[in-house]
């Protein structure tokens, strides 16, 4: 696993940390911790989670680009360098206030920036196959700009046999 700090090296700290029963795992390597400032777990000195977190996650505890123009909302009066301290907004419209560093902190932390989300073992096998179609049409697409067509054939069967099966549960 490659560190999600930069992406170059191996990811040799983890972290795992569980708030409301909601779990967020972040996996670095030791140079990255280090240019953030702090020591590593285990060493003399200890260790501060929270400067960690607030690297990882790029928060600006008061640098010059905040003193000069600071996000704000205009609607609960939040500054992203509270939103920085806090973790968490102040109303629904800092969403929109502060989006233009969301993307890149949501790709940060879970590394994409659309959610998924779950689908329920129960009811769920209609989605996971469409979920699957989609991903074969893809794959398809790209076995034939790459010219295996043998690769393609069978994908191209695996499609009609997944279709045949939607059309049929539908």
């Amino acid at each position: 696993m490659l560190c999600q700090e930069c992406g170059k090296r191996p990811a040799t700290l983890h972290f795992t940390k569980i708030v409301s029963g909601e779990k967020t795992e972040f996996h670095i390597c030791e140079v990255c911790a280090r240019e953030k400032g702090e020591l590593i777990p285990g060493t003399p000195g200890g260790f501060s989670i929270h400067n960690l977190l607030s690297g990882l996650l790029d928060f600006d505890t008061g640098g010059a680009s905040q003193k000069a123009q600071p996000l704000r909302c205009d609607h609960c009066g939040l500054t992203y360098a509270q939103f920085s301290k806090l973790g968490r907004f102040g109303c629904s419209s800092c969403y929109k206030h502060f989006a233009s560093r969301l993307d890149p902190l949501f790709k940060r932390v879970h590394g994409n920036i659309v959610h998924n989300g779950k689908i329920p073992k129960r009811c769920g096998g209609l989605i996971k196959d469409k979920k699957e179609l989609d991903r074969l049409k893809m794959e398809l697409q790209l076995t034939i700009e790459r010219e295996e067509f043998e690769q393609a054939a069978n994908l191209r069967d695996e499609i009609r046999d997944l279709e045949k099966k939607i059309q049929s549960a539908g």
